[in-house]
């Protein structure tokens, strides 16, 4: 069992920046630095998005075209946390934003961007981004 906790949300203007952290902790039999995680988010009325991912090394990531060149993410094993820094939102940024945990480690340097390739999930955090 892995737990998930995110933080870092909250309510920002148009063009303003938040950090999304993602908490990882549970079973000690996981190796977090061999399993990559991911960031989706879900907005009203919407199904759940898949928004960005880093592999368990952290040496590569992917973002969706719609945040490329404004949300980063990263992660810092030592600390078993992940990151999505979210620049320059907009209002379509609007939703929960939640981090997850494969089923299966990296392997073959494969990127997980759907839902089914992960198991674990938080509980989401809510980012708002007014006109």
């Amino acid at each position: 069992q892995v737990q998930l906790v995110e933080s870092g949300g909250g309510l920002v203007q148009a063009g303003g920046s938040l950090r999304l952290s993602c908490a990882a902790s549970g079973r000690t039999d996981y190796t977090l630095s061999r399993y990559s995680m991911g960031w989706f988010r879900q907005a009203p009325g919407k199904e759940r998005e898949f928004v960005a991912t880093i592999v368990g090394s952290g040496l590569t990531t992917y973002v969706i075209d719609s945040v490329k060149g404004r949300f980063t993410i990263s992660r810092d094993n030592a600390k078993n946390t992940m990151y999505l820094q979210m620049n320059s939102l907009k209002p379509e940024d609007t939703a929960i934003y939640y981090c997850a945990f494969p089923t299966y480690s990296d392997y073959a340097g494969t990127l997980m961007l759907a839902t089914h390739d992960y198991k674990y999930w938080g509980q989401g955090t809510q980012v708002t981004v007014s006109t």
